[in-house]
């Protein structure tokens, strides 16, 4: 089998409110395509045109090389050999950050042609799943004021969530204030967990966070996610020093390289490295191997279509330690209809592995071309 064709499809809804934190608005999609008919999918939670152009430019010279000329007439089977293929292509146009999302998004492809080739879910490939389903934590931004929280949140859980995490929105604000949105968060909960991301909301303010943390830690919060921006070591190594809360981060962390340097200078607890942007399944894997070693835990970001939700499933199959599958329950077209597959949680807040070849899910053909930007 050799690959024949590597699409970057961009799509955005018509209307985009760049006021909130909320990337399932727009979307890259990878498809890769074979001579033998089988197609994959893969998915990026990144800019959309630039991570096109990353796939779709030409390559200028030995090291800086096309993502799409590179891919052309391969194997597609051989997914760890096509990954350090393209790293080392990678390494003039840049290491980290929107050149791995790339990378990301056709290495989550790549698993979805083998496992489909084979017959075998991706988690099957991986060495075997260790689960067939993962408890499920709905994620959400954080909304303004205690009313709505408690509405948002006793909702979420008559729908079955046992966990419920909040983020982003006026959190980093007035800390005295992100402590009474957590209180009522953690009241409507009614005996489930509550997870809190701030948003970058503390910037590198250690004493801050502490103050917020310790108080979390009284309220009975799980974790606490991303007080700072995410180069600030010194900042996380302080806070999850000085607290017993889970400390989290790694959603915009990329490599095994990249979370090295967060595990040993920022002291985190726990790991959240996300498919579509870390260096993809095969990454995400190492990633979480490297947080074993060092006693940490890892949890999968996800917060965009069916895509990057089954990717997350296959890995957190896999993960020894896994404790959740993050769910996206934003109301936008390319988070609930992208994939036919819906995903559904069951009666008990957790949400099955796929179990169909590859992946396990397929594009809505109709959805894609709605919200397609050419």
């Amino acid at each position: 089998m050799r690959i024949t064709d590597v699409e970057a499809i961009v799509l955005r809804q018509p209307a985009v409110d760049e006021r909130i934190a909320d990337g399932s608005q727009d979307d890259l999609v990878i498809r890769i395509s074979t001579d033998e008919g089988i197609t994959g999918i893969g998915e990026v939670d990144s800019a959309p045109e630039a991570v096109r152009a990353i796939v779709h430019a030409p390559g200028s010279h030995a090291i800086a090389g096309s993502l799409r000329e590179l891919l052309l007439g391969e194997d597609p089977t051989q997914v760890e050999r096509l990954w350090d293929k393209l790293y080392r292509g990678l390494i003039y146009v840049g290491r980290r950050g929107i050149a791995l999302h790339a990378l990301s998004g056709i290495d989550i492809a790549l698993w979805d042609i083998k496992g489909k080739a084979e017959g075998k879910p991706v988690s099957e490939l991986l060495g075997g799943r260790r689960r067939d389903r993962v408890r499920a934590y709905a994620s959400m931004l954080m909304p303004e004021t205690e009313e709505e929280v408690t509405e948002r949140v006793r909702a979420l859980r008559a729908q079955g969530f046992t966990a419920v995490k909040l983020g982003w929105g006026p959190l980093g604000r007035d800390p005295d204030r992100d402590v009474e949105l957590a209180r009522a968060a953690k009241a409507a909960m009614d005996g489930g967990e509550v997870l809190i991301d701030a948003g970058l909301g503390y910037v590198a303010d250690a004493k801050t966070a502490i103050r917020v943390a310790r108080e979390l830690e009284r309220i009975g919060i799980f974790w606490l996610e991303e007080p700072f921006e995410p180069d600030e070591y010194e900042a996380y190594a302080e806070l999850a020093d000085a607290v017993d809360i889970r400390v989290a981060a790694g959603e915009q962390d990329t490599t095994r390289w990249g979370f090295r340097e967060l595990l040993d200078r920022g002291h985190v607890d726990l790991v959240q490295p996300d498919v579509t942007r870390c260096g993809g399944i095969t990454e995400l894997l190492r990633i979480a191997e490297l947080a074993r070693e060092r006693g940490a835990e890892t949890v999968p970001h996800a917060w965009k279509s069916g895509i990057i939700k089954a990717a997350s499933l296959h890995v957190n199959a896999v993960l020894p330690d896994a404790l959740f599958q993050e769910y996206c329950v934003a109301d936008t077209p390319i988070a609930t209809k992208l994939t036919r597959e819906r995903l559904p949680i069951d009666a008990e807040g957790y949400v099955a592995v796929p179990t169909g070849p590859g992946l396990g899910v397929e594009l809505d053909e109709e959805v894609l071309a709605r919200y397609r930007v050419d």
